[in-house]
């Protein structure tokens, strides 16, 4: 892992290709709800479907530095501020956000003094609401939010139970007051009336089975953007980018390859 001090606190990355090839457009790769850098493994990995490519950890989560932030605008102001500082410091010009990382690539978009030459989308929504069972079961009951993020058509549709195993561990490695601060942001979520301000060409990427960023979010992002492309991925749910890697891949590949063109 690479870091890079900014705002008073250190920021983890993983890089993989060559930077200094000229080659393509670089691609930063930013994870949702409690997740980390490692969502997005078959994606920044060598068969991966773009190069330079990078994935960061937000801040408190994985090895990056954690902010004292309320849940909500102050929270996605900070995760918005890691993105740009990792972005800047790759040369990563394209920008790839699932859940709350879509949230995170949308206000870097909206407000950031940042302009990336292109957006992916991948499980997410111009608003993000978290329903009130789920919301107190993160501040009461932490394992009873894990199981259901697990169940049928959430994050996953039918992944097998090493991936259910790991994606557990890992929200649970992230801890239940990231993670519920995570959520809170989320709900707090809402830039609907905003995504004509959005110049840069966007991709809404989702699962065919995602029942938490259901496929009418992203047609919604789709129809609101002024330049965004709509793919879903068949037999997937929220995660299609762990579930279905080569299908999310040659999507994302095609896009960003018709961006360059």
């Amino acid at each position: 892992m690479e870091t890079v001090r900014h705002d008073g606190r250190e920021t983890a990355y993983r890089t993989a290709g060559d930077r200094d090839s000229g080659a393509g457009a670089a691609v930063l790769y930013v994870h949702g709800s409690g997740a980390t850098h490692r969502l997005w493994a078959a994606q920044y990995g060598p068969d991966g479907p773009a190069h330079p490519a990078a994935a960061l950890d937000l801040s408190g989560h994985g090895d990056s530095e954690d902010v004292a932030t309320d849940p909500g605008p102050e929270t996605l102001d900070a995760y918005a501020r890691d993105v740009v500082a990792v972005a800047e410091e790759t040369g990563a010009d394209a920008l790839v956000g699932n859940s709350l990382g879509g949230a995170v690539v949308l206000r870097v978009a909206l407000d950031a003094e940042f302009d990336p030459g292109a957006l992916v989308l991948a499980g997410t929504g111009a608003k993000l609401a978290v329903g009130e069972d789920l919301r107190e079961w993160l501040a009461e009951d932490f394992d009873r939010a894990v199981d259901f993020l697990h169940g049928e058509n959430r994050l996953f549709h039918d992944a097998d139970e090493r991936t259910l195993d790991r994606s557990r561990s890992q929200l649970r490695a992230t801890g239940r007051a990231v993670t519920r601060r995570d959520f809170l942001t989320c709900h707090a979520f809402d830039v609907r009336e905003r995504l004509d301000e959005v110049d840069a060409p966007a991709l809404a990427v989702v699962g065919e089975h995602d029942s938490l960023t259901p496929p009418s979010s992203h047609e919604f992002l789709a129809d609101g953007l002024p330049n965004c492309e709509y793919v879903e991925i068949p037999d997937a749910a929220h995660l299609s980018m762990a579930e279905r890697p080569d299908a999310f891949g040659r999507a994302v590949g095609r896009f960003l390859g018709s961006v360059d063109d």
